[in-house]
């Protein structure tokens, strides 16, 4: 099966293919082919035009079987309203074409720290570590509070695919987003989101 994704980060374009194949994995799902995701600007993806322009530039590559999945941060749109606004435009574009659209409520980091404890002496990030006394969702700059916790500047074009290769799906299922991402990448791969995700 194959995937298309369009993403918005320029760390996200690493990092993402990481993860979905992390959860394919955990959903006993081996045999993906994930082609290298668009990368859109956050303005633009936001935009009806473009989004359906990159939905048709994707869907030419793949075959009815296949899936697009969008993933963006919401920023300071609410998710609930721009992920189903999003994904009627990209459905309506080519309803011949699986497609999910994935908005984080403020930064893919997020699920970073919903599983800090997993990521604790990785990329110099300090050992024991502990996720923020906040909800990981509600904190607006989550690539700062991995750059405060380590003895040099995060960068997400070199840190975000690796933390993402080894942080804790299962605890990062507190955070909604990453919960839905994990469910609807389930629905797509026709497999049972079992209650515990390894």
């Amino acid at each position: 099966m194959k995937f298309a994704l369009i993403v918005e980060g320029e760390g996200d374009v690493a990092a993402v293919p990481v993860v979905l194949r992390c959860v394919a994995h955990a959903l006993q799902r081996f045999d993906l082919d994930i082609l290298l995701p668009a990368r859109v600007s956050r303005t633009l993806l936001a935009r009806e035009t473009e989004l359906r322009r990159y939905i048709e530039l994707m869907a030419r590559k793949l075959g009815p079987d296949d899936a697009i999945v969008v993933i963006l941060d919401a920023d300071d749109d609410c998710p609930a309203e721009l992920g189903p606004r999003m994904t009627a435009w990209a459905r309506s574009q080519r309803p011949d074409r699986r497609i999910e659209v994935i908005v984080i409520p403020r930064e893919f980091e997020a699920w970073f720290l919903a599983s800090a404890a997993s990521l604790a002496g990785k990329r110099g990030l300090p050992d024991p570590l502990c996720s923020p006394d906040r909800h990981p969702e509600q904190i607006r700059d989550a690539k700062g509070w991995l750059a405060r916790q380590m003895p040099r500047r995060y960068h997400e074009t070199v840190d975000q695919a690796p933390l993402a290769a080894v942080f804790d799906l299962q605890a990062a299922r507190a955070c909604a987003s990453f919960e839905r991402f994990a469910r609807k990448l389930a629905a797509l791969l026709d497999r049972p989101l079992p209650a515990t995700l390894r």
